[in-house]
């Protein structure tokens, strides 16, 4: 008679998100994950699979939870110009234990390269989610005479993407907050000057 699970699974898959954020896919050792997720070696196998599978599950979960983030964002203001300065700015609010975390994202698309094509493919829907996102943002500032009406929407969200992540690799670097900050407002500044 098989044994049920003794155990949350969405728990556990908390428990080694945050061992394969913190460490790194190379640095996560079996048995870090195993005390970080409360579970035993069979059960872990017999529910996530190997390592790379449940380090794969773990990415996607975590891609999920950034995008909710991002999306659930917005809201909180009613300026679009705020809301993106919101985004870039929070590296700065952040301590700088999470600072030095990095985006578990990009993390694992710099570690992996091409040679994961599914860890690639979530960066990239990542990507065309928020892109997506900060170009509607882009559009309703512009709408509101925020930012030039010949402001290239798409283009604009290019370059706060690739801000925010320039922001997340300098914050991981240990970057001041002071340094963040002057690249959010320079990148702001630069959007209203166009």
């Amino acid at each position: 008679m098989a044994r049920s699970k003794e155990f949350d699974h969405d728990v556990a898959l908390a428990g080694a998100l945050e061992v394969f954020w913190t460490k790194g896919y190379e640095g996560a050792s079996t048995d870090d994950l195993l005390k970080s997720m409360k579970i035993g070696r069979q059960s872990m196998y017999d529910t996530f699979g190997d390592k790379q599978a449940l380090f794969l599950e773990s990415l996607r979960c975590y891609h999920k939870l950034d995008n909710k983030n991002f999306f659930d964002h917005p809201g909180d203001n009613p300026s679009p110009l705020d809301v993106l300065q919101g985004f870039l700015a929070i590296f700065t609010r952040r301590s700088a234990e999470e600072n030095a975390r990095g985006c578990m994202g990009i993390n694992a698309t710099t570690a992996f390269r091409n040679a994961q094509p599914e860890v690639t493919a979530l960066a990239r829907g990542t990507a065309t989610s928020v892109q997506t996102m900060l170009a509607g943002l882009v559009e309703a500032a512009k709408e509101r005479g925020d930012l030039a009406k010949s402001v290239n929407a798409t283009a604009a969200a290019s370059f706060l993407y690739a801000t925010l992540q320039g922001l997340t690799v300098r914050a991981r670097a240990g970057a001041s907050r002071d340094e963040l900050a002057v690249v959010a407002d320079f990148a702001i500044k630069a959007l209203k000057a166009m």
